[in-house]
């Protein structure tokens, strides 16, 4: 035991130069270029839904007149047990406090003019507006500087959860006026399942005494830190919403992806995804299948990598998605009749797309 110590301390210490106690400094300026934010902005910490919880301490501070959430419909499970249960903590009734925007009769997107007049006429009840930047379902890419500067100016506190978005669209989350937002690292950003989460903090907000916050020592001054006097003197930056040191091998997962993105750039994935999630739009469309349709907005600039194909019945999506996996398709199945179809700029090609069609024709012939 003690001799795989002194390898894991040679790695991490002497060869590399990242010791343990600081190894998520070395995720949080590509973190920021992700995102679109400035370097104090950004702290790698806990999980997306665990990041949720304790950002909506400091930023969700409901009043009797002023309580409640608006949220998409159909929004991602885990976000709408976190609101629903962060409305009941402070003694609200969740299905009076959760304002869940719809999509049109026969429409599967929201469009951004409803959410806006939602916010128009409820805004001065509504405490918090928190949206998901990309659909989980539906692939649609949210308005996000136009639905939070209409939020901002009734007074609401506006976040996002960036699940789908980072790492898939770029985005100017500090240009954007945003208070805050959280992210996973296990999907776009390729940190392995379970992978460790991120959150935006506005430096707007750094060092508002009037924001309460649950705290850590990980979060104080690094300086005093080890002094032990629990006297508690938070970092001037996100990171001050630190609890404890993160996970080494989490962040290190999280470090190598990462430095793949920094060979490249948002604006540089962008264009090929939208040349790549273009070109397996048409290909599906030339198919003509009646069995399925592309739920996801055809207007490119409201989405991301994903088209959310919706199926005329489960058993007919269940037949599909049984006969792409068996051919080594690697996709995923929404419940009850949805696959998701997502080609990644990072590792995707064209011909990957050619030939996942040719196989998904032969899936609905069968």
């Amino acid at each position: 035991m003690f001799g795989r110590r002194v390898v894991f301390m040679v790695i991490f210490v002497t060869a590399l130069k990242r010791p343990w106690v600081s190894i998520d400094d070395h995720v949080i300026q590509e973190s920021c270029n992700i995102v679109g934010a400035e370097h104090n902005e950004v702290v790698i910490m806990n999980s997306l839904t665990a990041n949720l919880h304790f950002l909506m301490v400091p930023f969700y501070r409901p009043t009797s007149q002023r309580f409640k959430i608006l949220l998409e419909h159909h929004a991602f499970p885990s976000d709408h047990f976190a609101l629903e249960t962060q409305a009941a903590f402070h003694g609200y009734d969740p299905k009076k406090a959760l304002i869940q925007q719809h999509p049109r009769s026969g429409e599967f997107s929201i469009r951004t003019e409803d959410i806006l007049e939602t916010i128009e006429k409820h805004g001065d009840e509504i405490a918090l507006v928190l949206f998901s930047g990309l659909q989980y379902y539906t692939g649609q890419w949210f308005d996000m500087p136009t639905i939070t500067a209409a939020a901002k100016a009734k007074g609401c506190i506006v976040g996002w959860d960036l699940a789908h978005a980072v790492g898939n669209v770029p985005m100017q989350l500090h240009d954007w006026n945003i208070d805050f937002a959280c992210w996973c690292s296990y999907k776009y950003l390729n940190s392995g399942p379970g992978g460790i989460g991120g959150a935006f903090i506005h430096n707007k907000h750094i060092g508002n005494t009037d924001l309460k916050r649950f705290a850590g020592w990980w979060g104080s001054d690094p300086q005093t830190k080890f002094d032990m006097n629990n006297s508690y003197s938070p970092i001037m930056g996100a990171n001050s919403y630190r609890l404890s040191n993160p996970c080494v091998l989490a962040v290190v997962s999280l470090y190598a992806s990462l430095n793949v993105f920094a060979k490249t750039s948002m604006t540089e994935l962008r264009k090929k995804s939208l040349l790549l999630t273009g070109y397996l739009e048409m290909l599906l469309d030339d198919l003509q299948s009646p069995l399925l349709q592309i739920i996801t907005p055809r207007d490119s600039c409201q989405r991301g990598c994903q088209l959310s194909l919706l199926f005329t019945s489960s058993e007919v999506a269940q037949r599909v998605f049984c006969r792409l996996d068996e051919r080594g398709v690697v996709c995923d199945e929404r419940k009850p009749d949805v696959i998701r179809i997502a080609p990644t700029p990072l590792y995707n090609t064209f011909a990957d797309v050619h030939k996942f069609v040719n196989i998904m024709a032969s899936a609905l012939e069968q």
